[in-house]
């Protein structure tokens, strides 16, 4: 696709769109970047997203998913206020990330917009877990469906199909798209529903054939107006362990380039890591408590809500990415009595500001809302840091906050946040690996607002909330070494403050 894509389009000028950006590293490659890509998602190298700063051929900076669509539209229109109106404007994006709002808002835009606009949409039915929800089901229908594709490759033969004259081919492209309207909406049992919103759909077609991929983006091009180009891939293809597990390749690490076989396996006597404590966790509480329901936006394996979901299928719920969706589906939830842990990565919550303040503080509802990923996270870079969670959540009225140093606090504040009386209350907590071995510790009742020493003192007091508390102590016994006797208070909660 990538190769593609840049064939029959005149990169930079034309504008090109990667969603997210997971899927940009070959792009990367043949925009002048080849040289520098050992250095990609490490320190002062290239980024692993697209990045305006970084090249000119990324059009747009992208992280988080669902923006393409909106970003390019706005492009697209921007261009034809200056007079431009042959540049293209193409937003390349995921099954997966099409069912984010944003996506949805975007589309509806889009379809009354006449913008010359090119959405590309790359379905292999998953993002970083297997897509979920009703427009998933939707594609696999348009995918699978033998009346359709037997019909429409019927009528492209009809219409010379590959053997045209470049002329007639445009033609009869135009011509395929009006005729197999009526054949989409009696083949499907519904119509189209791109081409309900006003964008002409086109495909599916194989993601991974590249002639066929630049003859049909080159008829695409001349082609005005907002279209949508639907391709079916693999995830992973080529690398026959990514292709049989795609959701652990997602990420894999280092691994062999020739066997797939990862380098680095967990070692023995580790720590768990933190968001395993949380996954484990949970579902020792709902297993006691049956009011207890988890919630996750397309990260039942990033955060792992999995063990939940496959020991507790009806009271795990994997709500595609919808931040917002999810904290409000928490909300009713709760409304009716249920606790739900609500569990999202600390930058994605920034999506669902709104409806954590007006659809659950400011009704006092008992959600608890589990920010996996908080802090600084590394080579995912500065879209994914989990930086200003608890300058953002600290205004919202009623929500209480609390950060845990180590795995036994994380599993006590689990504890104290399902309880009733605490209202609605944000645990945050880093990345990686927790503290001790022995993570599985008898749950404590917290007090809400109170704060601990974990480390007496004469000299100096280190103040610290969270994980990095163990550094904290690090850093007072080398003062310790140095003649200086340095305290240590483990906040535990930022709101309400410990004033004692």
């Amino acid at each position: 696709l990538t190769v593609a894509l840049h064939y029959v389009f005149n990169t930079p000028d034309d504008k090109l769109i990667w969603d997210v950006g997971h899927q940009a590293y070959a792009h990367k490659i043949l925009t002048g970047r080849r040289d520098r890509f050992p250095s990609i998602r490490t320190y002062g190298g290239l980024s692993g997203f697209p990045r305006m700063d970084e090249s000119p051929y990324d059009a747009f900076g992208t992280g988080h998913s669902s923006t393409s669509i909106s970003a390019a539209l706005g492009m697209a229109v921007a261009s034809k206020l200056q007079g431009d109106t042959h540049r293209q404007h193409i937003a390349v994006i995921g099954d997966g990330a099409m069912t984010g709002g944003e996506a949805f808002e975007g589309l509806n835009n889009v379809g009354v917009s006449r913008a010359n606009i090119l959405i590309v949409l790359n379905d292999n039915g998953i993002s970083i877990d297997k897509a979920v929800g009703g427009l998933s089901k939707y594609l696999t229908k348009i995918t699978a469906s033998p009346k359709y594709n037997k019909l429409k490759e019927s009528v492209w033969t009809r219409l010379g199909g590959d053997r045209a004259h470049p002329h007639a081919k445009r033609k009869s492209v135009s011509m395929l798209q009006h005729l197999t309207h009526v054949a989409k909406t009696a083949a499907l049992g519904a119509p189209n529903l791109f081409e309900s919103l006003g964008i002409r759909y086109f495909g599916p077609i194989d993601g991974h054939d590249i002639g066929h991929l630049v003859e049909v983006l080159t008829q695409l091009k001349s082609i005005k107006g907002p279209k949508l180009l639907h391709i079916v891939t693999k995830k992973g293809k080529g690398l026959t362990t990514a292709e049989k597990d795609p959701v652990v390749y997602h990420a894999p690490g280092l691994y062999d380039a020739e066997t797939g076989q990862r380098l680095k396996p967990a070692e023995p006597g580790q720590p768990l890591k933190y968001q395993d404590v949380f996954g484990h966790t949970i579902v020792e509480l709902a297993a006691k408590n049956p009011r207890i329901v988890g919630i996750t936006p397309a990260m039942p394996s990033g955060c792992s809500l999995t063990y939940m979901m496959r020991q507790m299928p009806d009271r795990a719920f994997d709500v595609g990415i919808a931040e917002q969706h999810a904290v409000t589906f928490a909300a009713g939830l709760a409304a009716q009595g249920m606790v739900p842990f609500c569990n999202i990565y600390s930058s994605f919550m920034q999506r669902a500001y709104d409806q954590v303040i007006h659809d659950v503080a400011l009704q006092g509802l008992p959600v608890v809302f589990c920010l996996d990923r908080a802090g600084l996270v590394g080579d995912d870079g500065p879209t994914h840091h989990g930086a200003f969670d608890l300058a953002y959540l600290r205004p919202v009225p009623g929500l209480a906050i609390c950060a845990p140093m180590d795995e036994h606090e994380l599993r006590s504040m689990m504890y104290t946040a399902q309880l009733p009386g605490p209202g609605p209350v944000a645990i945050r907590y880093p990345r990686g690996l927790s503290v001790h071995p022995d993570w599985q510790s008898p749950f404590e009742e917290l007090e809400v607002g109170k704060g601990r020493c974990v480390r007496e003192g004469k000299d100096v007091a280190i103040i610290s909330i969270g994980h990095i508390g163990n550094n904290a102590l690090e850093a007072a016994s080398l003062l310790e070494a140095d003649g200086v006797s340095a305290a240590v208070y483990d906040m535990r909660w930022l709101k309400p403050l410990d004033t004692a």
